[in-house]
């Protein structure tokens, strides 16, 4: 419970200042850096999805990359939004990660296209279970919202505290199993995963977000299957 507040307060804190200027690795926080590889539509993309061929090819590479630990979770988007899949990996750099996104076959085809971003979490993460199985969980991205504004005042740090009790909530309720925030303080915020069972429910759950209901920020959710044992 501790390490969710203090994950979404890095992330969510009604400050100016980036989070990758900040030190997200403060003893407070125990996060670790990941970097969270989006697989998009390249502009070899077809209508029919990956070639057969490609998508064996990726079905290995993200088998491997799995099983050597160096990606912590990888996993499609179960719907047909412009994000296809989800990398997170276990790299010392930005570099090495991208160097592993970029080694997947249909990123090399350029029927996929990998954007990058640093992203911090505590390490709960566990190894996938065997034999691999997948899990539906769902997936919400949190971005500036249309009355997203750097400034702190009496009113967005009044905001942040009612947000910040929310996530409480959420968590003790068991249903918000994983959040963290990007570090290079973009239109993305953070993330947040729901194990519940169905996407209305995270729809449902997510709304209950005082910033959210505010406008500050907003949420994207979306079906993401993941090998079973990982998510906590």
């Amino acid at each position: 419970m501790k390490t969710i507040i203090a994950l979404i307060t890095a992330f969510m804190a009604a400050s100016s200042i980036a989070l990758a200027q900040e030190k997200p690795d403060a003893p407070q926080f125990k996060l670790v850096q990941f970097h969270m590889a989006l697989l998009r539509r390249g502009p070899k993309w077809s209508a029919g999805g990956l070639s057969q061929e490609v998508r064996s090819a990726h079905v290995a590479t993200v088998m491997s990359l799995l099983e050597s630990g160096k990606a912590s979770i990888a996993g499609p988007l179960g719907d047909e939004g412009d994000i296809l899949g989800v990398y997170i990996f276990r790299a010392k750099s930005a570099d090495e990660a991208k160097a592993w996104a970029e080694s997947d076959p249909a990123v090399k085809s350029g029927e996929v296209i990998a954007e990058m971003h640093p992203w911090w979490s505590e390490d709960v993460m566990k190894t996938p279970a065997t034999p691999l199985k997948l899990k539906k969980v769902y997936l919400g991205f949190l971005t500036r919202g249309a009355k997203w504004t750097a400034e702190e005042t009496a009113a967005t740090a009044e905001l942040q505290k009612a947000h910040l009790e929310n996530i409480k909530r959420l968590a003790d309720t068991k249903k918000l199993v994983m959040a963290g925030p990007f570090g290079d303080n973009g239109n993305l915020r953070g993330i947040f995963v729901f194990n519940v069972a169905s996407l209305d429910e995270a729809k449902e759950l997510a709304a209950t977000d005082p910033a959210v209901k505010a406008g500050r920020l907003a949420i994207e959710i979306h079906p993401w299957l993941v090998p079973e044992g990982i998510v906590p």
